[in-house]
């Protein structure tokens, strides 16, 4: 019974770690600029940052893009 409680609770500790690992993922991000026909690198993002830039896009005042991380 105890090993079966250590082995629920190793898992468990394993389920987060995985999930936590995901979160932290870092990718290349970077936006299509059509009007020079060039991809613009933003750089590095990493967890949050990255669902928030490919959610909402890039502006840089004037114009807003639809930013890529990764390899899509």
């Amino acid at each position: 019974m105890k090993n079966q409680a250590k082995l629920l609770i190793v898992l468990g500790l394993a389920v987060i770690g995985f999930t936590a690992c995901k979160k932290n993922k870092c990718a290349e991000c970077h936006y299509d600029d059509t009007s020079t026909n060039t991809e613009v690198e933003l750089g590095t993002k990493c967890g949050d940052e990255i669902e928030e830039l490919e959610a909402n896009g890039y502006s840089d005042g004037t114009n807003s893009y639809t930013v890529h991380c990764g390899e899509h």
